[in-house]
C-alpha cells in the first residue's frame, strides 16, 4: 500500500517505537503533569516538528542514495536491521528508568513547545533512526511520493499516540511510579520485540 514495502510491518514498527519511552515521551508527560492538557499538546507539536525536521533531512539524503547507488542503498537496509537489533540489546542492558525530576514552576504552553522541540532536535539518535528505518520499507526505485507517505504515516501515528499520552499520561505516569516491576517487564518485552523485528527484516531483505 502506498508503494511501501511490508506495509503491515511498517505500521507495526511505528507503533512499537511509539511505545518505547524516550526523551520526547518524558517531555510530553512533564508538560501535561505541570500545566495541563494545553501544555501537553504544545509539547506534542514541538516533538512532531522536531521529528518532521529530521524525517525531511533523512528522506532527502535517501532519495539521493537510491538514485545514485542501489548497492549502497541495500547496505543501508542491512545497517537498519542491525541498528534495530542494537537498540533492543541496549534497552535490555540499560538500568531502570531514572527517577522523577524535580518539580518545575508553571510555564506557558509556548515554553513547553520550545522545550519539546529542543529535546527532539538535540537527540542525535533521531536522524540516525529515520535514516536506518526508512530504507527497510522502500524499493530501490521508490518515488519521492512514497517517502512523503511514510512521513505522513509516522506523523499521524505519533500524533495519535502522543495525544493519548496527554489525555491519560499523568495518571499513567503516577501509576508506573508505584509499579517498577511492571515498567521493567514492559521495557524488556519491547526490547525483545525490537530485536526479533530487526532479525525478521534482515531475513526479508536478503
Amino acid at each position: 500500500m502506498f508503494d511501501i514495502q511490508n506495509y503491515g510491518s511498517f505500521i507495526a514498527a511505528i507503533v512499537i517505537f511509539q511505545l518505547m519511552p524516550g526523551p520526547g515521551t518524558f517531555a510530553i508527560l512533564n508538560a501535561t503533569a505541570r500545566n495541563g492538557v494545553g501544555a501537553g499538546f504544545a509539547a506534542v507539536f514541538g516533538t512532531l516538528l522536531g521529528d518532521a525536521t529530521y524525517m525531511i533531512a533523512a528522506a532527502a539524503g535517501l532519495a539521493a542514495i537510491m538514485n545514485a547507488n542501489p548497492v549502497l542503498f541495500q547496505v543501508l537496509q542491512w545497517f537498519g536491521a542491525a541498528y534495530l537489533c542494537w537498540m533492543g540489546v541496549q534497552m535490555l542492558r540499560s538500568s531502570a528508568t531514572r527517577g522523577d525530576a524535580s518539580l518545575e514552576p508553571k510555564r506557558s504552553a509556548r515554553r513547553y513547545f520550545r522545550n519539546a522541540l529542543f529535546v527532539s532536535l538535540t537527540n542525535p539518535k533521531v536522524i540516525l533512526f529515520f535514516v536506518a528505518f526508512f530504507p527497510l520499507f522502500l524499493h530501490a526505485d521508490s518515488s519521492s511520493a512514497t517517502l512523503v507517505a511514510m512521513m505522513v504515516h509516522v506523523s499521524l501515528i505519533s500524533l495519535l499516540y502522543q495525544g493519548a499520552l496527554v489525555l491519560i499520561g499523568n495518571a499513567a505516569a503516577n501509576r508506573l511510579k508505584t509499579l517498577p516491576l511492571a515498567r521493567k517487564l514492559a521495557s524488556r518485552v519491547a526490547s525483545l520485540a525490537l530485536i526479533g523485528f530487526g532479525i525478521k527484516l534482515a531475513v526479508g531483505n536478503r
